[in-house]
């Protein structure tokens, strides 16, 4: 899709600036097709549309809120669309919010396995070598014989 030149058109540093994207992102987002590839000055130099402001601004916010860039493929060709429901819509982002939920909840369980084991070594003081350590016994396999199930229980959500 060449969107229409309509109004000035303008170099990609202004663009960058408009929408606060790096050029190097702009330019990636022209590669993978997600941004329509610009017109060209006599200079061969890249000449952008309000067209390209409002789709990358649309990407920038997109990827903001955590979107993949397959779902803001996604959204950019129910966006496009302008005749499906918005409950498309809504599902993609439905899916995108259980997503989001389930990584706060591995966030929060790896809060508490490491809030535990700093716990652990402030009990312990600052005394002594490593031996003994809470957190590197953990790490060198203290959580697989259960030693602490919050770290367990957080590897096992996170997949690890």
């Amino acid at each position: 899709m060449r969107p229409v030149a309509v109004g000035p058109l303008i170099p990609i540093g202004a663009l960058a600036a408009r929408t606060r994207c790096n050029i190097e992102t702009i330019r990636f987002y022209e590669k993978i097709g997600v941004l329509p590839k610009p017109a060209r000055t006599e200079g061969g130099h890249r000449a952008y549309a309000r067209a390209h402001v409002e789709r990358l601004t649309f990407i920038r916010r997109a990827r903001e809120l955590g979107f993949t860039l397959d779902q803001v493929r996604a959204l950019l060709r129910l966006a496009d669309a302008r005749d499906v429901p918005c409950a498309e819509v809504k599902q993609l982002a439905s899916g995108h919010l259980a997503e989001v939920r389930a990584k706060i909840a591995d966030l929060r369980a790896m809060q508490t396995a490491l809030a535990g084991l700093v716990a652990q070594c402030e009990a312990r003081g600052d005394a002594g070598d490593l031996r003994g350590c809470p957190l590197v016994e953990t790490l060198l396999g203290g959580a697989a014989t259960g030693a602490d199930p919050a770290l367990n229980e957080s590897r096992a959500t996170a997949g690890a």
